[in-house]
C-alpha cells in the first residue's frame, strides 16, 4: 500500500485509534490511582585510593577496577544482612536488598545508592544504615592482613536525604506515555485491520473481482432503514441521485442489445439488493418507462413490504396455475409501475423458478411492459438467482462496501459466468460518501433558483400513456427524447 492508502485506512478507522488511546489512558489512570506511593532516599559516595598506593597511575587503575564492583556490593546479601543484624527496620535481608539500587556516575568515581520504599521514614533509615555499613564493609575488604590503612577509601559526599514527593506513581508521565503507546497501538491496529480486511473497499475492487463494469455506487444513507424508497423527501438526496445515474448507465450499458428483463441479485444476504431493485424500478418509472417489479425471492420476500402492498397472491400462485398474472399485478403510486409480489412461500422455489411456466411468464411480461426488474435470492445461498439470471436478459450484481468479502463476490460472479448468464454490471451499495462530491451536490441544489425548478416541471409534457419498446428491443425515439428531457429537470 502507498501512503495515500495508509491515510485512507486511518481516516476510515479513526475510531479504532480513539478507542485504543482512551483504553490506554483509562488503564494508566486506574493503575496510577491504585498504585502505592513510593519514596526515594539517596546517598552519594566518593571513592579514592588509599595512602598505600604506589603511584597515581596505580591508584587510577585500581579505582577503575574497584568502583564498578562496588555497585554489586551495595546490593549484596552480605551488606543487607549486616544492616538487618544491627538496625531495627522491620525487614529481612531480602527485603532490604530488593529496595536498594546503585549506579556509577559516568566518567567519575562517584557512586550513588538509592533506596525506594513506601514508607518515607523507613527509606531514610535504610539509607543511613546502608551508608554506614557499606563504608565499614569496604574498609574490611580493602585492608590486607598486617596493613593498617585500606587501599580504597570511601566518603559520603551527598545525603542521605529523602525526596519529599513520591517518585512513583507519576500521573503526568504515566498518562503521557499511555497516550503515546495507545496512539501507536491504535494506528498499528487500524493498519493491520486494513491489511487483513478482505471485504470490498471501492468500486475498482468490485470491478476487478466480478470482471464486470461498475454501473453505480449508491452512498450510505442513515435514513434508508426507516425510509428505504427514494420518494418524497428522500427523492432529493445523494442516494436518489446515485440511483438516477445507475438508471442512465444501465440503459446504455449495451445500446445494441438493451436488456428488458433484468435480474437483481447479490452474493449474500443483507447487501441491500431488494431495496435497490425497488428503487431502480421507481427511477425507471419516473423516466416514463412502463416498469414491472417482480419479487422472485420466494424464500424471503421483501418487495411488497417495502412498497406497502398486500402480501396476497403473487408469483408463486401464477406459476402453479391458480391465478392469471393480470389478476395479481398491483399498480404502485402515480407512476407507471406495476408490482408482482412473491405470493405464497413454496416448498420448492428453485424448481418453480426454473420451470417452463416461469419461462412462459417472462415472455408474456415482455409484452405487457417495457422493462422487468426481478428481485432474486442471494447467489451463494441458493441456486434461485442463477436460474432466474439465465432466463433474464442480464443480471445486476449488488455488493455492499466494507461488508461483502471479495472472495464471496468473486464466487457469485463465477456462478453467473459458469452458466453463461449475461452480467450487465455491478453496483457498490452503501458506499462511503465522498465529502467533496456531497458538498458540491448540496451546494448546487442550494444554488438552483426555486422558480427555475418550478418552471421546468410545469413545462414537462403530459404523459401520453405507457412508453412501448418495439419487439426488436430498440427504444423509440420519442421515448428517448422524453427520458432525456426528464433527466434535465433539476432534482
Amino acid at each position: 500500500m502507498d501512503l495515500q492508502t495508509y491515510l485512507r485506512a486511518l481516516r476510515q478507522r479513526w475510531w479504532v485509534v480513539v478507542v485504543t488511546v482512551m483504553a490506554a489512558l483509562g488503564a494508566a489512570g486506574f493503575v496510577t490511582v491504585r498504585a502505592t506511593p513510593q519514596y526515594a532516599s539517596s546517598v552519594t559516595f566518593f571513592v579514592t585510593a588509599g595512602s598505600g598506593t604506589v603511584n597515581a597511575y596505580q591508584g587510577n587503575f585500581l579505582l577503575q577496577q574497584r568502583v564498578k564492583s562496588y555497585v554489586d556490593l551495595l546490593t549484596s546479601d552480605r551488606l543487607a544482612q549486616s544492616v538487618v543484624a544491627e538496625e531495627r527496620i522491620g525487614l529481612t535481608a531480602d527485603g532490604v536488598r530488593s529496595r536498594v539500587s546503585a549506579r556509577v556516575e559516568a566518567e567519575t568515581v562517584l557512586l550513588a545508592a538509592t533506596v525506594t520504599d513506601s514508607d518515607q521514614t523507613r527509606a531514610l533509615r535504610i539509607t543511613e544504615a546502608l551508608a554506614k555499613h557499606f563504608i565499614r564493609l569496604v574498609q574490611a575488604i580493602e585492608t590486607p592482613p598486617g596493613v593498617k590503612d585500606p587501599a580504597i577509601k570511601i566518603e559520603v559526599v551527598g545525603g542521605p536525604r529523602v525526596e519529599a514527593q513520591p517518585v512513583s506513581p507519576r500521573p503526568v508521565r504515566n498518562l503521557v506515555l499511555a497516550g503515546a503507546l495507545g496512539l501507536m497501538l491504535g494506528i498499528a491496529l487500524a493498519l493491520l485491520r486494513r491489511l487483513t480486511d478482505t471485504t470490498l473497499q471501492n468500486g475498482e475492487a468490485l470491478e476487478k473481482v466480478t470482471s464486470a463494469p461498475l454501473l453505480g455506487s449508491i452512498p450510505y444513507d442513515g435514513q434508508a432503514r426507516s425510509n428505504p424508497l427514494i420518494v418524497g423527501p428522500a427523492a432529493q438526496t445523494a442516494r436518489a441521485e446515485a440511483m438516477r445515474k445507475l438508471r442512465t448507465n444501465l440503459r446504455f450499458v449495451d445500446a445494441q442489445e438493451p436488456a428488458r428483463v433484468i435480474a437483481v441479485t447479490s452474493a449474500v444476504q443483507a447487501e441491500g439488493k431488494s431495496t435497490l431493485a425497488a428503487n431502480l424500478a421507481i427511477t425507471l418509472a419516473e423516466a416514463g418507462w412502463q416498469v414491472l417489479l417482480v419479487d422472485a425471492d420466494l424464500r424471503h420476500p421483501r418487495v411488497a413490504g417495502y412498497l406497502g402492498l398486500g402480501a396476497g397472491a403473487g408469483l408463486t400462485d401464477v406459476l402453479i396455475g391458480e391465478v392469471a398474472v393480470e389478476d395479481v399485478l398491483q399498480p404502485w403510486g402515480d407512476k407507471s409501475l406495476l408490482v408482482l409480489p412473491a405470493g405464497s412461500v413454496p416448498p420448492n422455489p428453485s424448481e418453480l423458478l426454473g420451470s417452463k411456466a416461469m419461462a412462459d411468464l417472462l415472455l408474456s411480461l415482455r409484452e405487457l411492459t417495457d422493462i422487468v426488474i426481478i428481485d432474486t435470492p442471494p447467489l451463494l445461498a441458493f441456486t434461485d438467482g442463477v436460474v432466474v439470471a439465465v432466463q433474464a436478459d442480464g443480471a445486476l450484481l449488488v455488493a455492499r462496501q466494507g461488508r461483502t468479502p471479495s472472495a464471496q463476490t468473486a464466487a457469485a460472479a463465477q456462478a453467473l459466468h459458469s452458466v453463461s448468464a449475461r452480467v450487465l454490471g455491478c453496483v457498490l451499495n452503501m458506499s462511503k460518501e465522498n465529502r467533496i462530491d456531497v458538498e458540491q451536490y448540496r451546494a448546487y441544489r442550494r444554488g438552483a433558483p426555486a422558480e427555475t425548478v418550478r418552471t421546468a416541471r410545469a413545462e414537462e409534457p403530459a404523459a401520453a400513456g405507457p412508453v412501448r419498446v418495439p419487439p426488436n428491443g430498440t427504444v423509440a425515439a420519442a421515448s428517448a427524447d422524453k427520458t432525456e428531457e426528464l433527466d434535465r429537470v433539476p432534482r
